[in-house]
């Protein structure tokens, strides 16, 4: 049996890698390196081109935006215009007859004026009997359609209903801003003025 040979103490050492098995080591992670940077430039390359389905996915979404807001502003525009008909219709129902009414109040004036004459004789008394009759039915007329005289004498002065077209000195029996007398009858309509009244207030 052969005695074994000693080993050399270059033999006991570990084998080094050849300069080519380096390389080729030392190569394998820059090219993994390489590939993951490859990787990543080709992912944001191909998040950065648009989608075509996508794209027109938006726009179609934009489109029906734009669609529902003018429908939605168009439906607004309609409910305003019904409102504004409906308030006007309700106007001149309630105001119904107003200018009849206004053509009227003269005629009012012009009889009241006949009944201020004094009848001297019976010829003129019936014919004064006559005019007041007229007018007691045109009274009652205007009263039955909402046409009333304006409260004035005596009443403290309101621009709203009154048209000062003279002024008095104030006194105990005449306060300041009170109506102290009625040149012409004023009337309304419900709460609508057709002719304020025209009048004389104490200052």
């Amino acid at each position: 049996m052969a005695d074994k040979q000693p080993t050399s103490a270059e033999d006991q050492q570990p084998k080094q890698p050849t300069s080519a098995e380096d390389q080729s080591q030392s190569a394998a992670p820059t090219d993994k390196a390489k590939q993951a940077t490859a990787d990543a430039q080709a992912t944001a390359k191909a998040a950065k081109k648009p989608d075509p389905q996508a794209t027109q996915l938006a726009a179609e979404q934009k489109k029906a935006a734009d669609m529902e807001d003018k429908y939605l502003r168009a439906e607004a525009e309609i409910q305003n215009m019904q409102t504004r008909f409906e308030k006007e219709q309700a106007t001149l129902i309630k105001y119904d007859g107003q200018q009849l009414a206004k053509d009227v109040l003269p005629v009012i004036d012009n009889l009241e004026r006949a009944l201020a004459v004094k009848a001297t004789d019976e010829a003129a008394q019936g014919l004064k009997k006559g005019v007041q009759m007229t007018y007691d039915h045109l009274e009652d007329a205007l009263k039955r359609n909402h046409v009333t005289e304006v409260a004035a004498l005596g009443q403290k002065f309101d621009p709203t209903l009154h048209q000062a077209v003279q002024t008095v000195p104030a006194s105990d029996d005449q306060p300041a801003e009170t109506v102290v007398q009625v040149l012409q009858k004023g009337y309304q309509l419900k709460d609508r003025v057709l002719r304020p009244a025209m009048v004389v207030v104490a200052q």
